[in-house]
This record gives structure tokens, C-alpha cells and sequence, in this order.
């Protein structure tokens, strides 16, 4: 099973990597993983996507839990949440593409950043799976390039991972 892991932790040199290698020693796989600073600098919060069985999880949670670098986490597949991801996508467009790709844009509620002679960059935010599915609307000849940011999430309502 699929889960979003929200993470508090300082924001000191070496942090990103011990949870890294707290993965890796363990042989869990880290599907992806967005860090940054809160509006606290001294904090970061990181967000990490990971899959494994209820029983696998608990043993990642108690093992963040432990290294001193971390503050708080929560498992935002527990409850309810909003989750997005970002990806940005150049495609080649000329002549009668280029309207077609506009129109898909639009469809998908995305952005075109930047406008080249012969392509587009097109920013799109969404599920991880609304962005697969544009990807996949999309002639795969057209795709020049494709960089996501991985998942973002909150909890909703009055939950939050704070201090």
C-alpha cells in the first residue's frame, strides 16, 4: 500500500541524508521525496512517498522516530488529506499541434510557461495520477522532457504536523 509520510525534522546539514540511509539499510524504497525549509528556518518539513504492507510501515515510522533529527511525523494516509504533485513538460509543437496541445492544456487546467518556436513548457499541478494521465494523453513523440516534483500533502481540517 501507498503511503505519504510528512516529516518535521531540523533543518541542519546531514539530516536529508541519515533518513536516506535509514531506507536504504532497510532496503525500503523512497518512491519520492520533497524537502524544504517551514516558516521556521531552523525547521524543514519533509514529504516522502513510500509502499509497503501496515506492518512495514509502523517499522519505518518507529525508525524515523528514533533519529535525533526528527521532530514530528505523520502518516497522511491515515486520515484524510489533499495531496498534490507538480510536474513541468516541454513537448514539441508546431504547425496543428500546437492548438491541440493549447486545447489539452486547458483541459488539464495547465499553464504553458514558456513558448518556443518549435515547443511548449507546460506546467500542471495535480494527483500524481492526473499528471500520468495527461503524460499518457500526450503523443509519446511529442515529449522532449518531464520533471515532477513527487507529492506535497496535508492533512485536512484541523489536523496539522506543527510544533
Amino acid at each position: 500500500m501507498r503511503h505519504i509520510i510528512s516529516i518535521l525534522l531540523e533543518n541542519e546539514p546531514g539530516a536529508l541524508s541519515r533518513v536516506a540511509n535509514l531506507f536504504s539499510a532497510r532496503g525500503y524504497n523512497i518512491e519520492s521525496l520533497s524537502v524544504a525549509p517551514t516558516e521556521d528556518a531552523s525547521l524543514s518539513r519533509m514529504t516522502l512517498v513510500t509502499r509497503g504492507s501496515d506492518e512495514i510501515i509502523e517499522q519505518i515510522t518507529k525508525q524515523l522516530n528514533k533519529l535525533v533529527d526528527v521532530i514530528k511525523l505523520q502518516d497522511l494516509t491515515e486520515g484524510t488529506h489533499v495531496e498534490r504533485e507538480m510536474m513541468l513538460i516541454k513537448v514539441r509543437a508546431a504547425g496543428q499541434e500546437r492548438e491541440e496541445i493549447m486545447r489539452l492544456v486547458d483541459i488539464f487546467r495547465g499553464r504553458i510557461l514558456d513558448v518556443a518556436n518549435a515547443s511548449y513548457l507546460v506546467e500542471l499541478t495535480g494527483t500524481g495520477d492526473k499528471l500520468d494521465a495527461f503524460i499518457k494523453a500526450i503523443d509519446h513523440k511529442s515529449i522532449i522532457e518531464v520533471v515532477r516534483s513527487g507529492a506535497l500533502g496535508a492533512m485536512r481540517g484541523e489536523r496539522s504536523l506543527r510544533l
